[in-house]
């Protein structure tokens, strides 16, 4: 039986007449990174807000470690670390004094914590830094390390990448692997770069105007997105038929342009390739299209069958 960390039931919240979510179920395995998905206003920082208890539900129910009465969501969100939309820092502090107040704002036992923490998140060597002079990337890491300090069971992390360059988004992505896999963290963020999200998360959720439209797990994903080849050579109907007669195994379609996609190929694109020049047949486009969870995400968001 699964043990979820998050679990909402029929989770609602208004704003006077405006609804900002609506029955939202979510559920957040323990140990896994939990990518929620969702344009601008389709209520993903509500969401994650009611979950730290920074607003309070419409109605519906919040499961935090299987507890959900009032009280028990107040001692079980001591165990949770959380960015909301964005790290609040006190510009005229050093980093390693912020971490400190926010040490000991937390009531965390022992000074050897803020150390540890900005060791963790790789921002030791910027202590004596201001807090006004820090780089995006380095905000976020101290975002990180506030939110670390008191080494919580679930972090909740609300567009940790928004802002930071290529190599920032890899550093960050690596640091967050390495805390759920070495300290079994579960993690639950929000990212409009999906492309980023698909290669962190283990499973994901899809939020549309505050609908939650579907949960799947990344090894779901995968097997409903297979990779394919599309082919576009001088006579379609020519190659069509060596296909069927060299590759019985392969699943292929001719698409409206003409051009044939092989999905989930058993041979490399050489060979494809080989096959139609073999047989005099000119190639004019070849190429290879990896599963995207950007485009399933706007088949799903527009109410047609998912695919990648």
């Amino acid at each position: 039986m699964k043990e979820y960390v998050i679990e909402t039931r029929n989770l609602s919240k208004s704003y006077g007449s405006v609804p900002a979510l609506e029955q939202v179920d979510i559920h957040v395995e323990k140990g896994s990174i939990y990518g929620l998905i969702g344009d601008n206003g389709a209520g993903k920082s509500t969401l994650l807000k009611l979950l730290t208890g920074h607003v309070f539900p419409t109605s519906g129910e919040i499961f935090l470690f299987g507890r959900y009465q009032e009280q028990e969501l107040r001692r079980c969100r001591r165990q949770i670390g959380a960015i909301i939309e964005q790290p609040g820092f006190f510009p005229g502090m050093t980093v390693e004094q912020m971490l400190e107040y926010c040490r000991i704002q937390k009531g965390i036992p022992g000074r050897e914590k803020v150390e540890e923490n900005l060791k963790l998140t790789d921002i030791w060597e910027k202590r004596k830094c201001m807090c006004r002079n820090l780089s995006l990337g380095q905000k976020q890491r101290l975002g990180l390390s506030m939110a670390m300090i008191g080494e919580p069971q679930l972090l909740i992390l609300d567009e940790p990448i928004n802002g930071l360059d290529p190599s920032g988004i890899i550093e960050f992505r690596n640091l967050l692997q390495r805390l759920n896999h070495e300290k079994n963290i579960t993690i639950l963020l929000s990212s409009h770069i999906l492309a980023e999200l698909q290669q962190t998360a283990s499973a994901f959720g899809f939020l549309s105007k505050g609908h939650l439209l579907e949960e799947i797990s990344a090894d779901e994903l995968q097997q409903k997105c297979t990779a394919s080849f599309i082919v576009m050579v001088s006579d379609t109907e020519t190659y069509a038929a060596l296909l069927e007669r060299n590759c019985p195994d392969d699943f292929f379609k001719v698409l409206p342009d003409q051009s044939i996609q092989i999905t989930n190929p058993q041979r490399t694109l050489e060979f494809y390739s080989r096959l139609a020049s073999e047989q005099g047949l000119i190639i004019t486009r070849l190429e290879e299209r990896q599963p995207s969870l950007e485009k399933y995400y706007v088949d799903l968001k527009q109410g047609g069958k998912p695919s990648c």
